[in-house]
């Protein structure tokens, strides 16, 4: 017998190059068959999912959620049940010096996957910026030690360059980066932004499947140049070097991305979700993955940007539906239509397809609601975000209901009769 039937809806799974109308069960945790017209017979419980899009859980490549230690970190627990994100990575909030803070914190009591890629700083990203300015941080041995030793926790490297990070280190720090991936045999993220150091400076030392994460920004040098794609660009893709999208609270900008699209460069799609971007512009990858269907990314791209390829990316077992796979699965309402959509610089597109999510599972369990805790006192909100939050914390508090009327209660729990109340009482002692 099945676990779990979600039957009807459009399964769009590009792992395994699925788009159409069938049934998906589950048992075990796992994905048991994919086909039309299962027997509902066969399952403990059926779900009518007739309408909706079925996706394999998505898988979020920049993130960061090491709350409570970190000043950009986010609790993921608030945001997965909601937006059908059942992979997390968690891209550089930790060094050597907090992965095992990481793994007891986060990725062990989640009740979905949690991966990190290892900052090659020590003390990852405690505060808004400046891990690299002492290089003495930068230590590779205890970085490979700890990864090692932490197992499947690590899936990549991680490496902010920007002006404001290096300091006066300028490469030194990608340096130690490169030579601590490929110590490992992981993949390197590298994060672009103010430079210098530029993009240009920074491609000899890439690779094939190294990642460059924020690859629409609006302020990196050397991304796109008079509409298109640079040369430097095209270089690191023909080597086969990956670009994720990395959205955030100041790293997207729809010209960029579209420029690149024209161009047949298809990044992962991410959120770079942290305490700032939840609030907006990014909000969630439904959200991000919207924007991308704006730009003009196909809705089978788009999904598959955000499961299979980044799941691909970090050898992880994610991102599809295939029989026999963990059951992490996503359930999404999409309403077409033209829906206003705005990058980090008020740039505006309409999106033709607007995801909301009604379910989702991990491992064949339904994540349930909850509800995420006020900002911390150094995040900065607009009066408009401020007023959001606090019209969040109010609807929460008002979906408390106190029922008060007779016919609320026309079930009422069994109770027990006068006998054996006074049976329980002789027994203890207490009858008089």
């Amino acid at each position: 017998m099945w676990d779990l039937l979600l039957r009807g809806g459009r399964v769009i799974d590009p792992a395994s190059g699925r788009d159409a109308i069938a049934d998906v069960a589950v048992r075990a945790g796992r994905i048991a068959e994919v086909a039309e017209d299962l027997p509902p017979g066969r399952a403990a419980r059926v779900e009518d999912v007739h309408g909706r899009l079925v996706l394999p859980g998505l898988v979020d490549a920049h993130t960061h959620v090491l709350h409570g230690a970190t000043y950009w970190g986010v609790d993921p627990e608030p945001i997965a049940w909601r937006t059908g994100v059942t992979t997390w990575i968690d891209a550089g909030s930790a060094g050597a010096y907090g992965l095992e803070g990481l793994r007891r914190a986060v990725a062990d009591p989640a009740p979905f996957r949690v991966h990190a890629l290892v900052n090659v700083s020590g003390i990852g990203l405690v505060g808004r910026t400046g891990e690299h300015h002492v290089l003495e941080n930068l230590d590779v041995d205890a970085a490979v030690s700890e990864a090692a030793r932490h197992g499947g926790l690590v899936r990549g490297v991680k490496a902010r360059m920007d002006t404001h990070t290096v300091g006066a280190h300028g490469l030194e720090p990608l340096r130690r980066a490169v030579t601590l991936a490929r110590r490992l045999e992981l993949p390197l993220m590298v994060h672009i932004g103010y430079g210098p150091p530029d993009l240009a400076d920074l491609a000899p030392l890439l690779t094939e499947g190294d990642v460059v994460t924020h690859c629409a920004t609006g302020v990196a040098a050397g991304l796109v140049v008079n509409g298109r794609p640079s040369d430097t660009l095209l270089r690191l893709r023909d080597a086969g070097v990956l670009f994720d999208l990395g959205h955030g609270s100041g790293a997207f900008a729809f010209d960029v991305l579209e420029a690149e699209l024209s161009a047949g460069l298809l990044p992962l799609l991410s959120t770079d979700l942290h305490i700032r971007s939840v609030y907006g512009p990014a909000f969630d990858l439904p959200t991000v993955m919207g924007k991308a269907l704006a730009a003009g990314m196909e809705l089978t791209d788009t999904v598959a940007a955000a499961t299979c390829r980044p799941a691909r990316a970090f050898g992880l077992d994610a991102g599809t539906l295939r029989p026999g796979a963990a059951a992490d699965i996503a359930v999404f309402e999409a309403e077409e239509g033209s829906f206003p959509v705005v990058d980090v610089h008020g740039g505006t597109r309409a999106a033709p397809l607007r995801l909301t999510n009604t379910a989702t599972y991990a491992d064949g369990r339904l994540l349930t609601p909850r509800a995420a805790e006020p900002p911390p006192v150094w995040v900065p909100l607009s009066g408009a975000q401020r007023g959001a939050e606090e019209e969040r914390q109010a609807r929460v508090r008002s979906a408390v209901r106190r029922l008060d009327r007779p016919e609320d209660f026309d079930e009422p729990f069994p109770q027990p009769s006068l006998r054996e109340r006074t049976r329980g009482a002789e027994h203890d002692g207490s009858a008089r």
